[in-house]
Order: structure tokens, then sequence, then C-alpha cells
């Protein structure tokens, strides 16, 4: 099922970028940097909460100061494609702190996992308690992170 595109306007979309760069600032300084009143600049940023638009705030936190020095993507593929095994499979990567993303995929693997954990054992822990001991699982393979060349900035907005 397919979501219906909001319709966004010049101010929609800078309110958008400005929040993505900065969400922890007022509405207004927000609205001064988007040229708008402040009540104006509220009421359009609540549309946006309402209509899904935007989805949520977070702060970014370094994953290596909690302890978590070790990131892999790990794609996945399932040994039958019935709804049963994709809802077990879903609900399961959803119960696990170690994934913070999964993707389901084109091409000859079903999904890519980004898990992030404390180090090899903790990994393996992961691998093997959990991941390979799923019935779904067909197969595995992992690739780990040696640097991260580039860090999700938000999305681009497209021209308004």
């Amino acid at each position: 099922m397919k979501m219906s595109v909001t319709e966004l306007d010049r101010i929609d979309l800078l309110l958008l970028a400005e929040l993505q760069r900065a969400a922890r600032q007022t509405h207004a300084e927000l609205a001064e940097r988007v040229h708008l009143s402040p009540s104006a600049c509220l009421r359009r940023v609540q549309r946006l909460e309402r209509e899904g638009v935007i989805t949520g705030y977070r702060a970014e936190v370094d994953p290596e100061r909690l302890g978590l020095g070790l990131q892999a993507f790990v794609r996945v593929q399932l040994k039958s494609h019935d709804a049963a095994r994709i809802d077990t499979f879903a609900r399961q990567v959803n119960a696990w702190p170690e994934v913070v993303a999964c993707h389901a995929l084109t091409g000859d693997m079903d999904y890519l996992l980004h898990v992030v954990v404390g180090g090899l054992e903790h990994f393996s822990r992961f691998l093997l308690d959990k991941l390979l001991a799923q019935a779904e699982v067909a197969d595995v393979n992992s690739s780990f992170v040696l640097r991260t060349v580039k860090r999700a900035q938000g999305l681009s907005m497209p021209a308004g």
C-alpha cells in the first residue's frame, strides 16, 4: 500500500531542512530562520507532524561512547517467503536491540540488518544465539564497518 505524497511548499521544505539540521532549536529560532511568525511556524510544524511527514525527534548518540564499537551489515536470506515466516522474522528483528535498522531488499538476499554491538564476542553471540537460531533463516553474510565516511545527515529536500 503506497502512501500519498504530502504537498509541501518552499517554507515547509525549509522547515524540514532546518529541523533535520538542528531539531532542538526553539520555535522562535526556527521561525526566524524560515522567516515566519512563531505562531505560523508552530502551526506548520504541527501540521507536518500530524500528516506524518515529521515522524519523530532523536538525539544522535556516539555508539563507541556507549561501548558499542562494532558495527556490521548483515544480509539475510529466508528459507521461504510465505507470510507467516516473514511475520515471524520481522517480529524477531524488532525485538533485538542489536539491530538498529532492517531493510527488505530485492536481489539474492531478503534483508539487510544494521547491527551495532560491543565487539566481536557480542556479535558472535547475536549471530549464533539469535539470528541463526531462527528457523526462517537460510543464509547470512556479514560485513564489518571499518570506518564511517558519511553519517546520515537527514534527507535532501526536493525543489519546492
